[in-house]
């Protein structure tokens, strides 16, 4: 099929249904893990994983979704978008079985690899068929219902999370992955047409293998440095200076195909490009600070994973209610006046977890925390369709992908370098208490406030577990600090993206949608051969 045809409404809402449900399942997955990460530390309950690994578990998953998502958009474009997206659904379901059994942290990070392709499968198809499926102010409105799958995953995911584990063993929370690819694979085959493009991109072999060995060793640099409390060692910059040198390369090679998977040329228009750049950015600082807030609530704090899930539900609710708020606010002013301040209250709020303390009452932390999912909302949704709606329809796969990518890598980094602050000043903190504990156990004390929790417990040593949390506690307010100025960077460039460009004197060369100061619903295009 290389057009696109007119579906009837009814048929359209169903499409979109099962869309959400496959865009549920990644969000689902992603807030389970952060559920799931006090757990798998815990040596006894456990899987006795240090941050490293913890970080691995969680950032191996994005690096994979990240670098192969324009590699799966391409395949989407020659293959067909439905065929992609339910391979992908049961390599998620495979892999989420694999995950739930592992026997160690290498065997889940493995695993976790295997469900970034899945993901990264899944993604790109999605918008992609979205994309078919809508035209018009339709396709703008298919897009925003979408992103409230997001806020459903937020707030389902921890919640469900923490009543497996609260009841059955960690590997609990990957199983729930399975019914849901039954469903979504059951919509695909009775519902979607297997849209593909017209003209199909090649395969891209050696743009996927530096994309992915570029972000791999710039990853293992960034968490590396974590684990070994400095900057200096040559085990520590080498592989990011490695890394970089192979994502410039990447890119290089992607501006001289004449057909890229990975476009950066798209990049290069200002809206869409630092939009992206924008985004990235806010998923860095909200990857970071949702990986230190799954260590407070149970760590720190001592919830137990069912009270965590409950207390994460107000951002969840903030996010289910920002996108279509921001979206409103949108038509009613400009996208740049609504989303740039929300941004920057999104940045405001991450730094306010520098004055969570040990005993800060939990109002104050569900009141933040409701802010912050408002904030998040209020960004995404509208942003997200606004950039995607500059998209050419044949170029869905191609564009989406970017998008995505970007975002995506913004996690992997924040995840890496929000850790590895965390664990260089934790040991720092932890330190001067060490002095009286013995020699073979100060090692595993230094690993984490975790580790130092149950090195307490066997030697009998409760002021040891107080200075834990307390060292915990000052290694999230040096890291909240360092991703508030992330995130702050973040709304200015969005700021500076969406700025309102001067009308041109003559025809326009190139489609150029002001979005800074457009107060209509973004995409507006329509598709060819409807």
């Amino acid at each position: 099929m290389t057009t696109s045809p007119t579906l009837p409404k009814s048929r359209q809402q169903l499409i979109l249904a099962v869309l959400m449900l496959c865009s549920l399942l990644i969000w689902l997955d992603n807030t389970v893990l952060s559920t799931a990460l006090e757990t798998l530390a815990d040596p006894v309950r456990g899987l006795d994983a240090d941050p490293a690994e913890l970080q691995w578990a969680t950032g191996a998953y994005t690096l994979a979704f990240a670098t192969l998502m324009f590699t799966a958009g391409a395949l989407g474009d020659r293959y067909g978008h439905r065929t992609v997206l339910v391979t992908g659904l049961l390599f998620f379901a495979g892999s989420s079985i694999w995950a739930a059994y592992a026997n160690d942290p290498g065997q889940l990070i493995a695993a976790r690899v295997a469900m970034g392709v899945g993901s990264a499968l899944i993604m790109p198809a999605n918008l992609a068929i979205l994309m078919w499926t809508f035209t018009g102010p339709a396709r703008a409105t298919a897009i925003a219902i979408s992103s409230t799958s997001a806020g459903a995953g937020m707030a389902a995911g921890p919640v469900l999370a923490g009543l497996l584990l609260d009841h059955f063993w960690w590997g609990s929370v990957f199983l729930v992955n399975v019914p849901v690819v039954v469903l979504a694979v059951a919509g695909m085959a009775l519902l979607v047409p297997n849209f593909r493009s017209p003209t199909p991109r090649p395969l891209d072999p050696a743009g996927m293998l530096l994309s992915i060995s570029g972000l791999a060793a710039l990853a293992y640099g960034l968490i590396r440095a974590g684990q070994v409390a400095a900057w200096s060692r040559t085990d520590v910059w080498v592989p990011i200076a490695v890394g970089l040198v192979l994502l410039a390369a990447f890119v290089c090679v992607e501006l001289r195909s004449k057909m890229p998977s990975f476009d950066p040329r798209l990049l290069a228009h200002r809206t869409f490009g630092g939009g992206n750049v924008a985004l990235g950015l806010l998923l860095f600082a909200t990857a970071a600070v949702t990986f230190y807030n799954a260590f407070y609530l149970q760590g720190a704090r001592g919830y137990s994973p069912m009270d965590a899930g409950l207390a994460s539900l107000p951002t969840a609710l903030g996010a289910i209610l920002g996108a279509p708020l921001g979206a409103r606010l949108v038509r009613r002013w400009s996208l740049r006046a609504v989303s740039t301040p929300a941004f920057t209250a999104a940045a405001l709020t991450m730094g306010a977890y520098g004055f969570f303390g040990l005993h800060t009452p939990l109002f104050w932390i569900e009141a933040l925390l409701l802010v912050q999912g408002l904030a998040i909302g209020m960004v995404l949704g509208p942003v997200t369709a606004a950039l995607i709606s500059t998209l050419p329809l044949e170029r869905a796969g191609a564009g989406s992908a970017v998008t995505n990518t970007v975002r995506q890598t913004g996690s992997v980094i924040g995840i890496a370098v929000g850790g590895t602050i965390m664990s260089i000043a934790y040991r720092h903190a932890i330190e001067p208490s060490l002095s009286e504990v013995p020699a073979a156990a100060q090692d595993r004390a230094r690993l984490s406030a975790e580790q130092a929790r149950h090195v307490a417990t066997v030697t009998e040593r409760p002021s040891l577990a107080h200075a834990a949390d307390e060292a915990f506690v000052h290694a999230m307010h040096v890291g909240a600090v360092w991703i508030m100025l992330v995130a702050l960077a973040g709304a200015a460039v969005l700021m500076a993206a969406l700025r309102p460009a001067g009308k041109p004197a003559g025809p326009v060369q190139e489609p150029d949608h002001d979005l800074g100061d457009s107060r209509s619903a973004p995409g507006a295009t329509s598709r060819p051969g409807g």
